[in-house]
């Protein structure tokens, strides 16, 4: 079992926070399902034959390329390597990009989840975080994909934001669950290096929402949510029973995937491989008919940590079982101590052998989790 993401770097403008890997141009955009199909066919040993479960497209915008090109990576997949009865196939999509045609197009090509990304329902916050479509297209734009028969929509809202407050957070959140969505990721804002919302953290023209404003809206996020039947399933994840995101649970419990485009991570147990961060750099190699990523064999003590970081952002938890089996009882024995200091403290609940962090204390997982690793 394994998965296949094709990261697409193309937007038509840069959102403040953003820090994925993307270009604002719509040059050699006409050939970028070309030199995917390509790179898959090149890169076709790298998954060992395992059948394919899920297929993703990321980005970037998805949503900005035709039609046929999407068919034709479905297709060109679907070819060269043996895929499941049943994949989950996933689009990300801008709500100004969805059209009837569009839509129409997707679920021909067996597209079946459509990922929206809305971030607010509150047109302030949206001119604020550089969005380029507004709250009415993007409730159309969900109410649209489910007349036509998606019935696996997901949505992308941010909290924490500098310039908003947790009313109109709650506004958000309750627009949400109006809409017929089945799965809703949340993300608290980050202020990452190099974007233009760190410029402007640092020139001082935004202001960093409080920790108390912060705990306030993941508490909002979890009672609403929970009141409307979606189980906080990962940090940053949430959805009805039975529409958990299979592609992303697929990295959180460490499955093979292959990722394609320029920027793409893949990893197959043994080793993270990486694209070159450049659109040129990957074009040219591809081009030439040469592999372009960069390796990183893991050790150990890489295959142990990585395993505790995904297991313990998610509901289901670590297995002091699968340590002792796969990483050695020292490190098993070390995992215990600390995992009962948390026990102690009511963070982590303990099942057997299994050990989760409880989903209201996900949004201080990240400090805890750290407490965990082997350095």
């Amino acid at each position: 079992m394994s998965g296949i993401y094709i990261h697409v770097p193309y937007c038509k403008s840069k959102c403040d926070y953003c820090d994925y890997y993307s270009v604002v141009t719509s040059q050699g955009r006409e050939n970028f399902g070309n030199l995917v199909e390509k790179e898959l066919i090149l890169r076709q040993g790298y998954l060992s034959d395992s059948e394919i479960e899920t297929i993703y497209f990321g980005g970037g915008t998805p949503s900005m390329l035709e039609s046929a090109q999407i068919s034709d990576i479905i297709s060109t997949i679907a070819k060269r390597y043996s895929v499941s009865n049943n994949p989950e196939i996933t689009l990300e999509a801008n709500p100004d990009d969805i059209s009837e045609e569009f839509v129409r197009n997707l679920r021909s090509f067996g597209v079946n989840k459509l990922s929206l990304g809305a971030q607010s329902f509150s047109d302030i916050d949206l001119k604020k975080l550089g969005r380029r479509h507004n709250a009415k297209q993007a409730i159309k734009a969900v109410n649209l994909a489910h007349k036509l028969g998606f019935v696996n929509i997901s949505i992308d809202l941010m909290y924490g934001l500098p310039y908003s407050n947790s009313r109109i957070w709650e506004e958000n959140l309750i627009q949400a669950f109006t809409l017929p969505v089945k799965h809703l990721s949340a993300y608290h804002l980050v202020y990452e290096e190099g974007t233009p919302l760190i410029l402007k953290l640092s020139k001082g023209l935004v202001v960093p929402v409080s920790e108390d404003q912060s705990v306030e809206q993941f508490q909002l996020l979890q009672e609403i949510s929970s009141m409307n039947g979606f189980i906080h399933y990962e940090v940053s994840n949430l959805a009805k029973e039975g529409f958990f995101s299979r592609h992303n649970t697929s990295y959180w419990k460490q499955v093979p995937y292959l990722g394609l485009g320029p920027a793409a991570h893949s990893y197959n147990g043994i080793s993270r491989d990486s694209n070159p961060k450049s659109i040129i750099e990957w074009q040219k190699s591809i081009k030439n008919g040469v592999i372009p990523t960069e390796q990183e064999v893991l050790t150990p003590q890489d295959k142990l940590n990585d395993y505790l970081v995904t297991s313990l952002r998610t509901m289901w938890g670590a297995n002091v079982d699968t340590i002792a089996q796969n990483f050695g009882d020292g490190n098993a024995k070390q995992f215990l101590h600390t995992a009962e200091k948390y026990v102690k403290l009511g963070i982590v609940e303990q099942r057997d052998s299994v050990f989760r962090i409880l989903p209201k204390h996900f949004i201080t997982s990240d400090g805890i989790i750290s407490d965990f690793l082997a350095v």
